[in-house]
């Protein structure tokens, strides 16, 4: 699959990868934005198998139903009920603590649509768990997929927040307005 994924993403489709998924530490979360189009899913499925790395990801339940319930489960998926209150930052936490490898891939926009502020429960799984946070983007102005080295969450929210917005700045994801 690595080679037909590589082909399609880089022959076909036109794609590059500037760094890479980093092979250590085998725990992280991947925060990918901006999460503007559909589109985004399945180049970034793509680049994870190009790549050779499993990056798990959540999704709204909806996503997971019949037809393509198993289909997303298959790639990695877990379906997140979003219309109740629960503690999914201190169950995925356990879940990180729990695995001897795993990155977990998340929009820190939440949607598809346009937000003014991220959410911050990525930040605060990444500290429970003392896993680092590494930063992907699909910039579709050039084609390249734009990986960072891993980052530990420092004391400062702000000043980690700061970090995060830019390495996204100026990036064109696929409807650009609603970043």
């Amino acid at each position: 699959m690595k080679a037909i994924s590589k082909f399609i993403l880089h022959t076909i489709l036109g794609w590059k990868i500037e760094n890479g998924f980093p092979k250590e530490p085998k725990k992280y979360i991947v925060i990918a934005a901006p999460h503007t189009s559909w589109v985004d899913f399945p180049i970034a499925i793509l680049t994870r198998m190009s790549e050779g790395i499993m990056v798990h990801f959540i999704g709204k339940s909806s996503l997971f139903k019949w037809p393509f319930g198993y289909f997303f489960r298959i790639l990695g998926g877990t379906p997140v009920d979003r219309s109740k209150s629960n503690n999914m930052v201190d169950a995925v936490i356990k879940l990180f603590n729990s695995k001897e490898e795993f990155r977990l891939g998340i929009s820190p926009e939440g949607t598809r649509k346009k937000v003014e502020k991220w959410k911050t429960g990525f930040y605060y799984i990444a500290k429970g768990a003392n896993v680092p946070i590494v930063m992907a983007t699909l910039d579709f102005e050039n084609k390249t997929v734009k990986i960072s080295e891993p980052y530990y969450p420092t004391d400062s929210l702000e000043k980690d927040f700061d970090n995060f917005k830019s390495f996204f700045k100026n990036i064109k994801g696929k409807n650009p307005e609603l970043f």
